[in-house]
């Protein structure tokens, strides 16, 4: 039995968001082939993720000094941890996404933070940084107006980064075009689900 999460990272809805619709096809047939498996679902747009910014940064120094956190650092830093913890506790992972910008959501970018952990996923050594993540699979959803083939920025920042901690069994579903060419748009998403669901079933 596997623990797969599912990272929702756009505010809209599947009846609204291209990738979300992709998404809940992926789950649907996940489901159907995996009966047994536990999924959890985090929307990064519902709940708490936190940044780092000027409490977690203070906070962390603090906590480094013995010193004690405010409620709202000690809150932030409860949360941060919960999450990388959160992400080292599954062993498969999805995330669907926009590209916005030729980049991904602030709030995924938010998320990526809280896995990219040194000690935690990666560690440094004398000769540069080693993953500490294994045995976990990835597969990336995402959604643009336009045709980049996985060659634009948020596609290879995720896929970067999932390797720079470990994960290097990858796999990928790119709704591209819609906006270039709007008259094919039942076509395009119509085999976008199709290539959703077959990817489930052997992940």
């Amino acid at each position: 039995m596997s623990n797969l999460l599912v990272v929702k990272a756009h505010p809209l809805s599947s009846a609204e968001s291209k990738s979300l619709m992709a998404l809940e096809a992926f789950i649907d047939s996940y489901r159907t082939e995996n009966p047994t498996d536990t999924i959890t679902v985090l929307d990064l747009y519902d709940e708490f993720i936190p940044e780092i910014d000027r409490d977690m940064l203070l906070g962390w120094s603090s906590a480094a000094q013995g010193n004690d956190l405010t409620e709202e650092q000690a809150n932030k830093i409860a949360r941060f941890s919960e999450l990388t913890e959160q992400f080292l506790a599954h062993d498969k992972i999805v995330i669907a996404n926009p590209l916005w910008n030729l980049n991904i959501p602030t709030r995924l970018k938010a998320w990526i933070d809280t896995i990219n952990v040194a000690g935690k996923t990666f560690k440094y050594t004398e000769t540069g940084p080693v993953p500490l993540t294994e045995n976990k699979t990835f597969f990336h959803i995402q959604s643009s107006g336009g045709i980049y083939a996985g060659q634009d920025l948020s596609a290879q920042y995720l896929k970067n980064i999932l390797n720079f901690v470990g994960v290097t069994d990858t796999g990928t579903l790119f709704i591209e075009g819609i906006d270039h060419h709007p008259e094919q748009r039942e076509a395009i998403l119509s085999q976008a689900l199709a290539d959703a669901r077959e990817a489930a079933k052997n992940f």
